[in-house]
C-alpha cells in the first residue's frame, strides 16, 4: 500500500512539474482544430461555401503560424542537440 502512494505521489509530482506544457499542448490542439470548429459554425449559421473556406482557411493559416512560434523553442532545442560534434582532426 505504502508502494502505491510513493507512486501516486511521484506520478502527481510530474503532472505538477508539467502542467505548463500541459496547457500549451491544450491550447496547441484548440489552434490546429480553430478552422474546422469555425468551418461548423459558419455552416451552422447559414454562410455559403466560398465564405467559410476563406474564412476557415485564413483563420488556420493564423492558428498554424502561431503554433509554429510555441513550439519552435522546442525545434532548435532538438536541432542543437543533433548537432555532430566536431573531434577537431581533418583529413
Amino acid at each position: 500500500m505504502v508502494i502505491l502512494f510513493s507512486w501516486i505521489k511521484k506520478e502527481l509530482i510530474y503532472l505538477k512539474d508539467s502542467l505548463f506544457e500541459i496547457i500549451k499542448a491544450f491550447i496547441i490542439v484548440i489552434l490546429v482544430s480553430s478552422g474546422f470548429g469555425c468551418a461548423l459554425i459558419l455552416r451552422y449559421i447559414g454562410f455559403n461555401g466560398t465564405i467559410i473556406t476563406f474564412i476557415s482557411i485564413i483563420l488556420e493559416i493564423v492558428s498554424l503560424i502561431l503554433c509554429y512560434l510555441m513550439i519552435r523553442v522546442y525545434i532548435k532545442s532538438e536541432e542543437e542537440s543533433e548537432s555532430p560534434k566536431s573531434s577537431g582532426k581533418k583529413i
